[in-house]
């Protein structure tokens, strides 16, 4: 399958922060909005996009709770958004739509920590899907004049290495036959790569550009406080006095290290003219396909073939569209 992932040779390295990727980049002019900006790496992406000059919008659930997490970080804007409520993401869209402002850049970041067992949303849908994949489908339709108004705009989908591990349950993505937690959050890091790879293909010549990223695994973030300390440990995560293991050669990430693929993802020059790609240790990722066990010393994280199939990402993007229109009937 011809594709287009092949590293480009950034200069930058997996240990390279937000600032690092930022260093001598004005983004003054720029306007941005990220969901769930104010928590985990996202946050570490908003305070080093603000520090290069952007303005940024972060979309959070409780405002009041953001605006808190994001105390000395100035001149960032909070609004109410609520990614498995259509009825939420649809009134900031348009709030943000009356405001004329083009929007340069989307960092669709925000994600339902994993539960251990079936949670739905009001519609039935799977959270894990609803919230990474859907809800943010939604959000960045709703924005698409506000896209097309910049006159070149990337939309940036975090993903995660767990894209290697599963697909998209075609015939049943909310998982009303046999629910595993693990798959269901695999479905839904496959989708944020698919999602990426069709609004490529069908926005570029509007000069709307696609990408997915891998941050990397930090310890700390929302994600995985839902593990306990022993798991972690067993992981490779975590040492023995339960502080984080940082090794960004195998993925293992401080913040400011997990935000860099962020920030490269969202205004780096390099990636001008390039766009449906995944992307990891701030450069655009190899295609691996082959299996690599998970172990305590690797994380295996490159992108997959079935995470780019181009009739994949066409498929999810219609299936996404019916599933919006049902739950709007």
């Amino acid at each position: 399958m011809p594709h287009k992932q092949h590293p480009i040779g950034s200069g930058f390295s997996a240990a390279s922060t937000a600032d690092d990727v930022l260093a001598g980049t004005d983004l003054t002019g720029t306007n941005v909005i990220i969901t769930a900006g104010h928590s985990g790496i996202a946050r570490e992406a908003t305070r080093a996009l603000v520090k290069a000059g952007a303005s940024v919008t972060v979309g959070a659930r409780r405002p009041e709770r953001a605006r808190q997490a994001l105390a000395g970080i100035d001149g960032v804007d909070v609004d109410r958004l609520d990614l498995l409520d259509p009825a939420s993401i649809d009134a900031f869209a348009d709030r943000r739509l009356a405001s004329r402002r083009p929007l340069h850049v989307l960092i669709n970041s925000a994600v339902r920590p994993t539960p251990g067992s079936l949670e739905r949303d009001a519609r039935g849908y799977e959270v894990q899907f609803a919230t990474s994949h859907l809800g943010h489908f939604q959000l960045t339709l709703d924005l698409l004049p506000a896209l097309r108004a910049a006159h070149g705009a990337r939309v940036v989908n975090v993903s995660s290495g767990a894209q290697r591990l599963g697909g998209i349950r075609w015939d049943d993505p909310h998982f009303e036959n046999g629910y595993d937690p693990l798959a269901a959050y695999a479905q839904s890091k496959v989708a944020n790569v698919l999602f990426a790879v069709e609004l490529d293909r069908r926005w570029a010549e509007d000069g709307i550009r696609g990408y997915a990223v891998h941050p990397g695994v930090v310890v700390g973030t929302g994600l995985n406080n839902a593990v306990d300390e022993g798991s972690l440990r067993e992981m490779g995560l975590v040492d023995a006095s339960g502080q984080p293991v940082i090794d960004p050669e195998v993925g293992k990430k401080t913040p400011q290290q997990g935000a860099g693929t962020l920030a490269f993802a969202a205004a780096s020059p390099l990636l001008a003219g390039i766009g449906g790609v995944y992307l990891k240790d701030n450069d655009i990722s190899r295609l691996d396909d082959e299996p690599r066990p998970l172990t305590a010393d690797s994380i295996p994280s490159e992108v997959a073939s079935h995470s780019i199939d181009p009739h994949s990402a066409r498929r999810l993007w219609e299936l996404s569209e019916q599933l919006l229109t049902a739950s709007a009937s």
